[in-house]
């Protein structure tokens, strides 16, 4: 396996090598005023990569340097992988978008919407319509996070020991069993809410394929795509590649969280689909090739071309954007000209997103702080990794992309 390096002249792929350092040094500050503890930044164009750029510990206690196999917790950068194996199910007719969860996770059959009241006595009524697996790709289900603090259903979520994780008594399966009997924020459909959808779809992917999450993506994209130190869990030799997971403090500063940055050298009790992988730069980096090139690396198809164009493309009812389908104020991805995909946020609209990019580039992000995106239009992939939660302490996402778009001069 080669090391990540760099693959091209920045001149020869449209690049302005002095503006390409402007990203270091700007998120080199970061690093200096002690607001992240290290970071990877890597930028490629038409496949080669012209930028790739270090900083900082991924062990600050210990003093381990960033390096460019470190291992990274990517969260919810996990959901574009489960959204591309249950897509992949579906190119096999394993089910359609409009077939209702229950039919594969039976505990879904009856659901109850919230009305009002606290979270210990809710009120509710029968959803108007059945939940579907398109709702799950386009977190339209009503499904949400504990760690909101947003709902009187957030609180639910926490109340029943789902906030950073889940109860170490449940597996995946129990865990949906869990979420169903839980009020939904709204109708199916009629709303964009980031929560459990993933996870969920998780287990329709086991269902669906008789084969836990993990032996599924092993099998049918990691080992195909050669992303060998991507998974679920690390093993005991390469821990000292798995950089620390830190949380912000009042000033925005790393904290070491040991407690939230567990992971072991076996698999955890609940396979995540939404947030549970550990990866690299040259894994990921890998995984954004293949949705450059439309499903396909290294003579590797993973999925169908349409297929992926159809992922890739805005969802919301009616061509709405986030900032109007969004409820709660998640304010890093409810934007103005920005729509939502089967597992990506997706750019309609440039100029009233705010922030350089192009129409068509899809994405998404994890609570640690990364982010990556694909933007066809350019040929372009950006992969940024670090590990601080939570990942509206700062505006790292929008900040690059100016500072990568500026750059750009062909």
């Amino acid at each position: 396996m080669s090391p990540l390096h760099v693959e091209a002249e920045p001149a020869e792929l449209g690049f302005d090598a002095a503006r390409l350092k402007r990203i270091d040094r700007h998120f080199a500050r970061y690093v200096d005023e002690g607001k992240l503890p290290g970071y990877l930044v890597l930028v490629a164009r038409s496949g080669k990569i012209v930028h790739l750029a270090t900083q900082g510990k991924r062990d600050m206690e210990a003093g381990l340097p960033v390096e460019t196999d470190t291992l990274f917790r990517i969260y919810s950068m996990t959901k574009p992988v489960t959204s591309l194996a249950a897509m992949m199910l579906y190119e096999e007719g394993a089910f359609e978008l409009t077939d209702p969860v229950s039919a594969f996770i039976p505990s879904f059959a009856e659901q109850q919407v919230y009305l009002g009241g606290p979270a210990r006595k809710p009120e509710t009524r029968p959803a108007t319509a059945p939940m579907l697996v398109w709702h799950l790709l386009t977190h339209t289900s009503g499904l949400t996070y504990g760690f909101h603090n947003l709902h009187p259903v957030d609180q639910m979520y926490r109340d029943g020991g789902f906030e950073w994780g889940s109860p170490p008594a449940l597996d995946l399966a129990g865990c949906c069993d869990e979420w169903a009997s839980m009020p939904l924020l709204f109708d199916p459909g009629q709303a964009w809410n980031y929560g459990v959808s993933t996870d969920v779809l998780g287990r329709v992917v086991e269902v669906a394929s008789g084969q836990s999450l993990d032996e599924f993506f092993r099998s049918r994209i990691l080992e195909p795509l050669g992303m060998h130190d991507t998974g679920f869990s690390v093993p005991e030799s390469e821990t000292e590649r798995l950089a620390a997971l830190y949380t912000a403090d009042a000033a925005g500063g790393p904290v070491r969280n040991d407690r939230f940055g567990r992971v072991g050298s076996t698999l955890p009790r609940v396979l995540a689909g939404g947030q549970g992988l550990v990866s690299t730069a040259r894994d990921y980096h890998r995984f954004q090739q293949m949705l450059l090139r439309g499903g396909e690396l290294d003579g590797a198809r993973v999925i169908g071309s349409r297929t992926l164009r159809y992922m890739t493309r805005n969802h919301l009812p009616g061509g709405a954007d986030l900032e109007s389908m969004a409820l709660g104020s998640f304010s890093e991805v409810a934007n103005a000209g920005k729509g939502f995909g089967l597992g990506f946020a997706v750019i309609d609209d440039p100029a009233a997103a705010k922030v350089l990019s192009s129409a068509g580039e899809f994405s998404w992000g994890g609570a640690a702080s990364t982010a990556f995106w694909v933007d066809p239009a350019e040929e372009l992939t950006v992969l940024f990794l670090t590990q601080l939660l939570p990942s509206s302490t700062h505006p790292i996402r929008p900040q690059l992309h100016q500072l990568v778009y500026q750059a750009l001069v062909d």
